[in-house]
């Protein structure tokens, strides 16, 4: 099978997001000061490996759909759909909004072109929707650092015995 130019488009703007991921991961990695700091910089090492390892996936299927990936850092920076990361220290805080806002990115981007690479190749497909359930359950925990408990109504819980 050899990929449309539409195919290859949809499979290289993942690729460019996920190899953004990675470097900008890295970059949270170094840079990250502040409370749970070991914790963080500990789960951004496992979002670093999942990016690195979906960005060769997805360029070693273009190959095989006779696609040729471009991952040079000119492309990946002229090309991502992920905002900048910002120089210096970031605040753990601050971190975990920046990580999660660029999770969801890259998943945006995988979610706006699968409908296009599932009518043309159902394989590349499934790469997707593995690489969205793993990024998002990284975007749950990660931005769970952040969150707040709701509150919980007063009154009888449902499951509560009288």
């Amino acid at each position: 099978m050899h990929a449309s130019e539409t195919l290859s488009d949809n499979l290289q703007s993942v690729l460019v997001d996920l190899i953004e991921l990675h470097v900008q991961g890295k970059q949270a990695h170094w840079s990250v000061v502040g409370k749970n700091f070991r914790d963080l910089h500990l789960q951004l090492d496992e979002i670093i490996l999942d990016a690195r390892e979906f960005s060769d996936q997805v360029a070693e299927r273009m190959r095989a759909l006779d696609a040729m990936p471009d991952g040079r850092s000119e492309t990946v920076t002229k090309t991502t759909n992920l905002p900048k990361f910002p120089d210096g220290e970031v605040d753990t805080t601050e971190t975990v909004t920046l990580i999660t806002e660029r999770l969801d990115a890259t998943v945006d981007t995988m979610r706006k072109v699968h409908d296009e690479v599932d009518e043309e190749d159902p394989t590349s497909a499934d790469l997707l929707h593995a690489f969205i359930e793993k990024l998002e359950q990284y975007s749950w925990m990660v931005s769970a650092e952040n969150r707040k408990p709701r509150k919980r109504s007063s009154g009888k819980s449902p499951h509560r015995a009288s």
